[in-house]
């Protein structure tokens, strides 16, 4: 399950404790219950954390392949332009045909590039979103501790006796 679904499921568990008898605020909930949930979470962090670390890792692989294979085009751009101006009958034709393969190779480098980076981005951008989300939940939820905790400190008759949750 996702991270951000077993956040949802413990502001909901938490939404529909019973309330304590004459209170509104303060709620009961089952304490073994909401521990367990809250490890499953904290077991599913490292997961989704290792996954972003995975794409990150295939974006360099994907950015080093281009390197590897545009440095390869104009290798043998270089290379065949080299080998056409060699030959003398056909110097002035070799040297725009080699230009023209250069020129080529640093296009499908650039466009190479370009893709990589458009998928990174797109990565790291999706990246960006489930954190949003989850921080958003996190402060959602520390908040509301706080609330249930600024609630429980009201002094009443029963000062001594622990709240229920």
């Amino acid at each position: 399950m996702d991270p951000l679904d077993r956040i949802d499921e413990l502001i909901e568990l938490v939404q529909d404790a019973r309330s304590v008898p004459m209170s509104r605020t303060n709620f009961m909930f089952d304490r073994h219950e909401m521990v367990e949930r809250l490890e499953e979470l904290r077991a599913e962090l490292p997961s989704e954390l290792r996954k972003a670390a995975a794409v990150l890792d295939e974006r360099d692989r994907i950015v080093e392949a281009g390197r590897r294979e545009a440095d390869r085009i104009v290798s043998e751009g270089e290379s065949e332009h080299a080998r056409l101006v060699s030959v003398n009958e056909i110097t002035v034709s070799a040297e725009h045909e080699g230009a023209r393969i250069i020129a080529e190779a640093r296009t499908e480098a650039q466009r190479l590039r370009e893709e990589v980076d458009d998928y990174v981005d797109t990565a790291l951008a999706n990246f960006e979103q489930f954190l949003t989300r989850a921080l958003a939940s996190i402060e959602r939820g520390r908040d509301k501790m706080h609330a249930l905790r600024e609630i429980g400190t009201f002094q009443g008759e029963d000062a001594e006796r622990p709240l229920p949750f």
